[in-house]
């Protein structure tokens, strides 16, 4: 079974390696001066282009890259494990696979748990009844079990060995150049947050950004990006109203009242919220009024289009996404943690 799952890996892998070496042998280019066309002499290039489909280029590079990643990343876990398991064997003087056979002793399925899966996944099954796909849930779920525990055993022995990833998680290049932060400009790790202020998940995560802030004082920046969905009719003015009160020195206090406030984002309401901060209510309620702010808010959100940005909160760490959007606290710390450890 293990040498099935490796077999298929290395199979994809080759696929993916395969398609890389025919991208980079088709004839042209991506450069943007590279000429693709002609018109009378006239040359069409790359860089003419880009205004037309640059983004979504952008956005489909960094997806084949990501996916990329996902399944290097998984060899080499796999990898690391192989290589911890026999170790372990050769210390005990047993083969691997005799190793492995004690490891995965204990693992079996009741019928209970296959029963579990069917009517959990019965809607996508086309009608098939549990006799029809018995045999094959409950190899799914041997083999989901028999993967646990090769991982727990490598992760134990881990913790007796070194063990130094050094492969780089794919980073998006954000600008965040004249955007509100906290924490240090030179700080080891940057948060990007591109948020929504009337996103009930954006206000979940707030809440964590708060423990972040606390948990990582001196080590951690965190960058605030506009993002206001056109679903929340409130959010574009309280975006504005954020960056007004940032004029003023006040943008995180107003970010908190904000999310702590997002049954009353009306004009009215964010003039009051600013009162209550002790705001210069003449200064805010002009900046407010003058929409001095869209050009900002609207950079923010074509960079957020650019990303393939479709819900908020959307979360990067040292450029790396942060998968499930308003990820735990726990999810972000491990990110954090790993960052920290590269000396990044």
């Amino acid at each position: 079974m293990q040498n099935r799952v490796l077999n298929k890996m290395i199979r994809i892998l080759s696929f993916v390696f395969g398609a890389m070496l025919v991208v980079s042998c088709a004839p042209g280019g991506d450069d943007a001066s590279t000429v693709l066309a002609t018109v009378d002499g006239e040359s069409i290039t790359m860089a003419d282009l880009d205004t037309l489909v640059g983004d979504r280029l952008a956005l489909m590079e960094y997806e084949y890259k990501q996916e990329r990643y996902s399944l290097v990343e998984l060899a080499l876990q796999r990898s690391i494990r192989n290589r911890l398991l026999e170790m372990a064997a050769v210390e005990r003087g047993i083969t691997m696979e005799q190793y492995m056979a004690q490891l995965t002793a204990g693992v079996q399925v009741t019928e209970q748990e296959i029963v579990s899966v069917y009517e959990r996944n019965a809607p996508a099954l086309g009608g098939r009844s549990l006799d029809d796909v018995y045999e094959q849930i409950e190899d799914y779920i041997h083999n989901l079990k028999y993967q646990q525990a090769l991982d727990q055993a490598s992760e134990q022995l881990a913790e007796m060995h070194a063990v130094d990833i050094l492969l780089e998680p794919v980073r998006i290049e954000l600008d965040n150049e004249g955007s509100p932060s906290f924490g240090p400009s030179d700080a080891p790790v940057t948060l990007t947050e591109f948020s929504d202020f009337e996103c009930p998940y954006c206000a979940r995560f707030f809440a964590t950004v708060n423990q972040l802030k606390q948990a990582y004082a001196g080590q951690l920046r965190i960058v605030y990006r506009q993002y206001p969905l056109d679903i929340h009719p409130n959010a574009f003015k309280a975006a504005e109203a954020s960056l007004c009160a940032e004029e003023q020195g006040m943008f995180w206090e107003m970010h908190d009242l904000l999310f702590m406030g997002q049954d009353s984002l009306g004009v009215d309401a964010l003039k009051e919220k600013a009162s209550r901060l002790g705001l210069d209510r003449a200064e805010f309620d002009a900046c407010l009024e003058s929409g001095r702010h869209v050009e900002q808010i609207e950079r923010d959100m074509r960079e957020g289009s650019r990303l393939g940005l479709e819900g908020t909160p959307y979360v990067f760490v040292n450029g790396v996404k942060v998968p499930g959007g308003a990820a735990p606290y726990d999810v972000i710390a491990k990110m954090i943690d790993q960052e920290l450890a590269r000396g990044r």
